[in-house]
């Protein structure tokens, strides 16, 4: 591995010195990997050589250029390499599963010495799944794509995840995702808006057929890590979900694009799924499935884990899902949904603004739930609460595990050409109770219902709505319309902030 090229980097995230074994550094390697500031010493000079190369973009003695760029990260990294590097052709049939994951394993051994980049050039990447490391960044140029392999073999088997007890699409083990990890921390994958494309159509024929015996990959799947950055990416085409941290902490998902037919099955976009303090903003998402929906385990296994989802935040979202909602929580939220904020959110086209969706046997909860600044064109319903959704694991789910619904809040909420305004199907006997919808303008459309507002086993307030809401949930008069406050604090994971990157490579 004597001819790949790595990054230093000082304490300018911005200032990068490359270790080139080819080319005119003679300085006893230790100078240049030690993390200790004493056998630093004497670098300051190279490195403003090479900003200078980085930036007008002189080559080098021995004609190798010298190539820089800059991202947004949560973290920077010292260390750098390319997948071409380990044997990677992007020429989009040669498969490079083993490319990447030489490359990763490679740059595993900088975890603790400042972190390690794996840079995606142009070309068309042909793989199947591999894993990720800690303190690590995937970036993907703007001229690069992913390709996932249609080869099931390219898909190692995996454990159904605990909280749900089985895979989502069949019994027994699942695919793992094309882009997985577990365990981790510091994770980001990024690029210049780089596309990974999943070339799901083959996964959507055979799964409509009945031909899979496990469980389609996801795009990208992070199991028990925190502090997770997925941003600036195109993702297009997956087998099914296409984002999904799981029992993570510290997620930050952003400026994301992702594109699905909007027939086709189980696309989901972006699904926190028992995850504290994740957020979630400035993406666009034409999805065949729930554009975001969040999550926390499936009936008696997700009860048994007992893992919530919590503290979410998303905004700035753009969705289209003809079939499904812009944000769901649930159908699995059997180990609880709590704290969920969502502002300035636009849809076209799609079946249901907010929809809960839940049933007998889940158990758990989604409360504390606040949606403000709604934008709504050509939608079936606004509102969407459902206590009867079914789909059981298995037949071992508790009859009397009923789901709690409470505090869920709208205000600020425009649509027009609406078919239905609201569908409100609570459980009998355990009726959704603390619904506040205020500041809500509808406009209907030519093939509307008659009955606009269908509403059972709920109870709640209303001001300033139109049309007017069922008698469950009481009309309190104009100038009410901070009963149904937005929270003014900011969640943790608000806080966090991204600073500007630069890696530099040879080519």
């Amino acid at each position: 591995m004597s001819d790949i090229e790595y990054i230093y980097c000082t304490d300018s995230p911005s200032v990068s010195a490359i270790i080139n074994q080819r080319t005119w550094f003679s300085a006893p390697m230790e100078l240049w990997t030690s993390t200790r500031r004493s056998k630093v010493i004497g670098v300051r000079v190279v490195l403003v050589y090479l900003v200078l190369l980085c930036t007008i973009g002189v080559e080098s003695r021995t004609s190798l250029k010298w190539d820089c760029f800059e991202y947004a990260a949560v973290s920077c990294r010292a260390h750098s390499a390319s997948v071409s590097d380990f044997g990677g052709v992007g020429d989009g049939t040669t498969v490079n599963t083993e490319a990447f994951q030489a490359a990763i394993d490679h740059l595993s051994q900088f975890s603790s010495e400042g972190g390690s980049l794996l840079y995606v050039p142009p070309g068309r990447w042909l793989t199947g799944s591999f894993n990720l490391t800690s303190y690590f960044t995937l970036y993907l140029d703007k001229d690069a794509v992913l390709l996932g392999s249609q080869d099931e073999s390219e898909y190692p088997l995996i454990e159904p995840l605990p909280s749900y007890g089985r895979g989502r699409d069949a019994d027994g083990a699942r695919f793992s995702s094309l882009i997985f990890g577990n365990n981790l921390t510091d994770v980001v994958i990024t690029g210049a808006n780089g596309t990974i494309d999943g070339q799901g159509e083959l996964w959507w024929t055979k799964f409509r057929a009945g031909e899979l015996n496990h469980t389609r990959p996801y795009l990208i799947e992070i199991m028990f890590s925190t502090n997770i950055q997925i941003s600036n990416l195109t993702l297009i085409n997956s087998p099914s979900w296409n984002v999904h941290p799981v029992y993570c902490s510290n997620v930050v998902v952003q400026g994301l694009t992702i594109l699905a037919p909007v027939r086709s099955p189980n696309t989901d976009g972006i699904n926190p799924d028992s995850c504290t303090n994740t957020r979630i903003q400035d993406c666009y998402i034409v999805s065949g499935d729930d554009c975001v929906a969040v999550k926390s385990g499936w009936d008696e296994y997700g009860i048994a884990f007992g893992m919530p989802t919590k503290e979410v935040v998303i905004r700035r979202l753009t969705c289209i899902s003809p079939t499904s909602a812009v944000i769901a929580l649930g159908s699995e939220m059997s180990g609880g949904i709590e704290d969920v904020r969502a502002e300035d959110i636009t849809a076209i086209d799609s079946e249901s603004g907010v929809r809960i969706k839940t049933a007998v046997g889940r158990g758990g909860y989604v409360k504390d739930i606040h949606v403000r600044g709604m934008t709504l064109k050509t939608m079936k319903w606004v509102f969407w609460m459902t206590g009867n959704y079914g789909s059981h694991p298995d037949n071992n789910y508790d009859p009397n595990a009923i789901p709690v619904i409470q505090n869920i809040n709208y205000r600020d909420v425009v649509a027009e050409n609406v078919t239905m305004a609201a569908r409100l199907e609570g459980i009998a006997g355990d009726p959704f109770t603390g619904i506040c919808i205020s500041n809500v303008t509808i406009g209907l459309a030519r093939n509307r219902k008659k009955l606009q507002w269908n509403c059972s086993d709920v109870a709640g307030i209303t001001s300033e709505v139109t049309p007017k809401p069922c008698d469950l949930l009481s009309d309190q008069g104009p100038g009410k319309i901070g009963a149904c406050n937005y929270p003014e604090d900011n969640l943790p994971i608000e806080n966090i902030e991204v600073q500007t990157c630069s890696s530099m490579l040879v080519t």
